[in-house]
């Protein structure tokens, strides 16, 4: 018996993204749920099931909590739109290569082109690309279809069309189709939608099956690349689609077989349909070698040690030995997102690697750093929970309940309760910070750990506690930072231990609340007033004297002075006027106005502005009077004297004989002429 495995048999670049990251939402201890199967394989499936993942068919199912994933198909936008409305975490796995589709399919009607997509109508990637159309589109399944189409839409072949195919569309076909679409339409333009991987899968199955005397295609049954490639397989050679190692058929000693796998197809199962191929088949000496062989473009689970020999902004080239080059997706150097290869690595560097994939025809072999740490990472953690180490790690993702701590190459979930000091801080703050926590639960079966800041906070503040209260004394100047405002003060974080600041102590003037004053973070200059050792209570200064508004009285606003003052305040006694922020003084009834008045509303009103005197300040006291009826004295004195010295400047002189005035002589006086 003679095996040949194609190259490009198994997983693709998309079904191995979407699968990747929902195994990475199970590594930080997040619940999953999956928009339709995850992957058209059961294994998979069924894997993911038993750890906890489930598959809705509608957003509005996903569970309480858990993170929606959409898988590589895609969905049509009103799915998206439906989440987005719905407020779900999600991962939108869509393949890249599907996601061009949709744009392909949107723009098309914005430009008011028909959309013409070559596919199986059924199929969830169709389905999902024909969901993003808003315009005239249809699905074609083959030539056939196409000619019928044309001939009874007679119209169709002079307008402007766009042309694409569903990313696993048999290439044979789809080179069919576009001779009678080149023939016919004259206004098309045609995009190579097919994926790379699914035309160089189809393209190395039938070379394959044209010289094997049988073929193996391994996939499950509901997937479609897989079933093309049965199809394709077929013409040239006895085909068999089985979905794993029990359904494999016997064969007759001496025949060649040929393997292929669709891009739904795991590693781990083509393997194992090769192991129980060499146990039924082992009387053929010649197959372990053959096996051996076959296995190795499929290993990837296998150690090696590499030296780094290049670095390039998405990538780190490792020669580990053999005659593929090695190398290391940026991603698969570390669990942080945020760094660049050159800050994880240089040239020179050894370590011990995982191989992800090897690529025979292109001479590659796919590297991961990053797991080869996270398995050594496992055992460190697990000794740091048994002993209670305190750790130090990176906060290098915000997520729901809670944030992620990168501590080597491990991703440990820190829960909102265990994140911070206090109940309800902003997590956000934490983001790229170094914090100290320690590991409260490890689960490696679930791939979890969960660890805690907060008792290490804890602690912390509790050792600075202690060594504060042997320092300090009364007097002493701090800088602190207002951690809370309540109606009665400020609370000042002093490094380990809260201080308060009364209301009273904020500012010179009154204030309703602290707020008017200060703000929660504000970092603050306070001194200590008093201590109360036995409660652990500290109370603070935080005015300063010279901002004191009795010492600027004293110095700008001495008794006798006049000054514009507001009104602020009644009594039955008088009337309170704010002479400067921070001071008011009184203005008694009898000094509001020069003649009697029942009560001081009759003269003056809240939010007057008067001029006033201050006859007397009481600085022991703090009271300050003023009077209204002084300024208006002084000025009746004024106006009198003025007008007694208008009086002496205007006499007149009478004779003492006649009684007739010089005045009035010259008036009666002849005139000369």
């Amino acid at each position: 018996m003679k095996i040949e495995v194609a190259s490009s048999a198994g997983f693709c670049f998309g079904v191995n993204r979407a699968v990747d990251a929902v195994y990475r939402l199970l590594e930080e201890g997040k619940k999953a749920a999956t928009l339709g199967p995850i992957i058209h394989n059961p294994q998979i499936v069924s894997d993911l099931k038993e750890r906890g993942v489930c598959v809705v068919e509608r957003p509005e199912d996903t569970p309480p909590g858990a993170v929606l994933v959409i898988r590589s198909h895609g969905v049509p936008k009103s799915v998206t739109d439906r989440v987005a409305g719905l407020g779900l975490s999600c991962v939108d796995a869509t393949c890249p290569f599907v996601k061009k589709l949709h744009d392909l399919a949107r723009c098309a009607g914005e430009e008011g082109r028909t959309f013409l997509l070559f596919g199986d109508s059924g199929h969830p990637e169709v389905q999902g690309i024909i969901g993003h159309c808003v315009g005239e589109h249809y699905v074609i399944k083959d030539a056939l279809e196409l000619q019928n189409l044309l001939e009874n839409n007679s119209l169709l072949a002079n307008k402007p069309l766009t042309v694409a195919a569903q990313t696993t569309f048999n290439a044979q076909e789809w080179e069919n189709t576009l001779k009678t679409l080149k023939k016919v339409c004259t206004n098309a333009v045609v995009f190579a939608t097919i994926c790379n991987a699914t035309a160089k899968r189809q393209k190395e199955a039938k070379a394959l099956a044209e010289r094997s005397d049988a073929m193996l295609v391994i996939g499950g049954r509901n997937s479609s690349n897989t079933a093309k490639l049965r199809d394709i397989c077929a013409q040239y050679c006895p085909t068999y689609l089985v979905e794993g190692a029990d359904e494999l058929p016997a064969f007759e000693a001496g025949t060649r077989i040929g393997i292929t796998a669709g891009a739904s197809t795991p590693a781990s199962i083509i393997k194992e349909v090769l192991v129980t191929m060499a146990e039924v088949n082992n009387n053929e000496l010649n197959f372990e070698e053959m096996l051996e062989e076959s296995l190795k473009s499929l290993n990837t689970d296998e150690k090696v040690h590499g030296v780094v020999v290049g670095i390039s902004p998405t990538e780190v080239y490792v020669d580990v030995g053999r005659k593929q080059a090695g190398f290391i997706p940026a991603n698969e150097l570390s669990n942080d997102p945020s760094v660049k290869p050159e800050d994880v690595v240089k040239i020179g560097d050894e370590m011990d690697l995982l191989i992800m994939k090897t690529n025979d025809q292109e001479g590659t072999i796919m590297l991961s750093k990053r797991r080869v740490d996270a398995m050594k990472g496992w055992d460190e953690i697990a000794e740091a929970q048994e002993s209670g180490e305190v750790l130090e790690g990176k906060v290098i993702e915000v997520v729901k309940g809670g944030v992620i701590v990168l501590k080597g190459a491990m991703r440990v979930f820190v829960p909102a309760s265990q994140a911070t000091a206090a109940r309800g801080e902003d997590l956000n703050e934490l983001m790229g910070k170094e914090v100290r926590f320690r590991i409260i639960e490890v689960n490696r079966q679930r791939r979890r750990a969960v660890g805690s800041i907060r008792s290490v906070l804890r602690e912390e503040r509790k050792a600075a506690q202690e060594k504060f209260w042997e320092q300090i004394e009364e007097g002493q100047q701090y800088t602190g930072k207002v951690k809370s405002l309540t109606n009665f003060g400020a609370f000042v974080d002093l490094g380990g231990v809260d201080g308060m600041i009364h209301i009273s102590e904020l500012s010179w003037n009154r204030i309703k609340h602290p707020s008017e004053v200060l703000s929660v973070g504000d970092t603050v200059d306070v001194y200590v007033k008093g201590l109360d050792r036995e409660h652990g209570k500290i109370s603070l200064g935080y005015k300063r004297p010279e901002d004191n508004p009795w010492e600027k009285l004293k110095n700008e606003y001495p008794a006798g002075t006049v000054c514009d003052a507001r009104v602020v305040g009644m009594t039955q006694f008088g009337a309170f006027a704010n002479v400067i922020p921070g001071i008011d003084g009184l203005i008694h009834i009898s000094q509001i106005a020069d003649h009697r008045i029942e009560k001081p509303q009759d003269a003056l009103k809240v939010g007057d502005i008067v001029k006033v005197k201050i006859t007397d300040i009481d600085f022991d006291k703090h009271r300050v009077s003023l009077s209204i009826r002084a300024l208006l004295e002084e000025q009746q004195e004024a106006d009198d004297k003025a007008a007694a010295e208008s009086t002496e400047d205007a006499v007149v002189y009478v004779s003492q004989e006649s009684g007739v005035s010089e005045a009035d002589e010259e008036a009666a006086a002849p005139s000369e002429e």
